[in-house]
């Protein structure tokens, strides 16, 4: 017991033993200033309204969690402009945080078909900063950059290091390894650029983007660790970061994961761009309180669940998409898919209703391809054609066709299933993938 306790006081000892916390500021500046140019992304972009304002349906992911009328919706993206700003700042560095985490994870959870892996993170590393003491150094007013304990270091290497992990361990597919799928998919768009166009259609090419990705997700981590290897490291990163950033429509993923990978360096690697002197470190005696070492401990207890539960779900879950969200599939799926509801009332009068119909132009993407939204949408039929004063029970059936990574188009859905009745997912009513591929 004497050598176990020993070794947990050192562990604390070490987690809360002072480093120079040049790197964790120059973190939260570039956090923040990515955050506030995606805002004005969006609003340059006409994407808040396209979103979150003009869509007549919503897939919320709680109940209760509603949109807002159009200028609150920009006033929201207001609040988070502001925020970011405020913690690029480092001024009220905790009033800032928590007013961002709200925000802009009120943006996520008010609908499911707007959900991406990076910002998940985002929220992610925002509630991090939120408990870390990032704001009492490195500010505007104060140039001079202390020092901050050893576990905020870590914990961001931490949180960043299974994104990667887990993207890697999410390609060892069939399709992404034996069949170079989505990325032959993808890479064909482009067969009729100039100069490039014969290239990007030759199947070798999506074969060693596949590989070459496994490869970097499953191991960049390990090399960025090494001292010797991680200058080598970080330059993968920024190249794989923009290709796919030049190649791949997917957002601020790239740049963000561009500015956070240098955690990895020294921490005092910001002070060789201005010359400045390294803060005074004193030992630091106390350890890291149990408590907070039990919540780090609970904090990467779920976030390595979270990724795994989808292999308690038989099946190909980038099919049934069953625990597939917050788990790190990044670029490992190309989904369309088909939509037609069948609504019966009570006195056996049929209405066909097609998902254009009924969705923006986002949503008809994203819902005819993922079950539990196709639920979703049958249930708000349901209730509509019940307000309006079908008799009730009102049935709605769905015919919802669906290919994943090049495959033959397949029913995703049990058409003889009434879905405003059916049970959450997993379910019966979702079809198991035939596995004939294309090709």
């Amino acid at each position: 017991m004497g050598t176990e306790g020993g070794s947990w006081l050192r562990l604390r000892r070490h987690l809360a033993a002072p480093i120079d916390g040049a790197s964790l500021v120059a973190f939260r500046v570039a956090f923040g200033l990515a955050m506030a140019a995606n805002v004005l992304r969006y609003e340059a972009q006409g994407w808040v309204d396209e979103l979150y304002v003009a869509p007549e349906l919503a897939f919320p992911f709680l109940e209760g969690v509603e949109r807002l009328p159009g200028p609150a919706m920009h006033g929201v993206f207001a609040v988070v402009l502001a925020s970011a700003l405020g913690i690029a700042s480092g001024l009220a560095h905790r009033l800032f945080t928590a007013v961002f985490l709200v925000a802009f994870t009120y943006l996520e959870l008010v609908d499911r078909t707007t959900y991406l892996n990076h910002y998940y993170l985002v929220s992610l590393l925002a509630a991090l900063m939120l408990v870390m003491p990032l704001g009492r150094t490195g500010t505007l007013r104060k140039r001079r950059i202390g020092t901050l304990p050893r576990w905020c270091l870590w914990t961001l290497r931490m949180q960043l290091g299974l994104v990667y992990v887990f993207a890697g361990l999410a390609k060892l597919r069939g399709d992404w390894l034996l069949r170079a799928e989505p990325l032959h998919t993808w890479l064909r768009r482009y067969a009729h650029a100039p100069l490039v166009g014969p290239v990007m259609d030759d199947p070798w090419l999506a074969y060693a983007f596949s590989w070459a990705g496994l490869f970097f997700d499953l191991f960049v981590v390990f090399f960025l660790l090494r001292p010797r290897t991680r200058p080598l490291a970080y330059a993968a990163v920024v190249v794989f970061h923009a290709v796919t950033a030049l190649l791949f429509p997917i957002g601020i993923f790239p740049w963000l994961m561009i500015v956070a990978t240098p955690l990895f360096f020294e921490p005092g690697w910001p002070r060789r761009l201005w010359r400045g002197e390294a803060p005074q470190t004193v030992e630091q005696r106390t350890p890291l309180p149990l408590a907070a070492l039990a919540l780090l401990g609970v904090w990467f207890a779920v976030q390595l669940a979270l990724p795994l539960r989808q292999h308690l779900h038989p099946g190909n879950a980038c099919w049934h998409e069953q625990g597939y969200r917050f788990a790190w599939n990044v670029m490992v799926m190309e989904k369309t898919g088909m939509l037609e509801l069948r609504v019966l009332d009570a006195e056996g009068r049929e209405t066909r209703l097609a998902a254009r119909e009924l969705l923006s132009p986002l949503q008809q993407r994203m819902v005819p391809t993922q079950p539990d939204l196709v639920r979703e949408l049958a249930r708000q039929v349901r209730a509509r054609f019940e307000a309006e004063g079908h008799p009730a029970p009102v049935e709605v059936r769905a015919d919802a066709w669906a290919s994943l990574n090049g495959r033959p188009s397949q029913r995703l859905i049990d058409p003889n299933v009434d879905l405003a009745h059916a049970g959450r997912p997993p379910a019966g009513w979702i079809l198991p993938l035939a596995e004939a591929t294309r090709r």
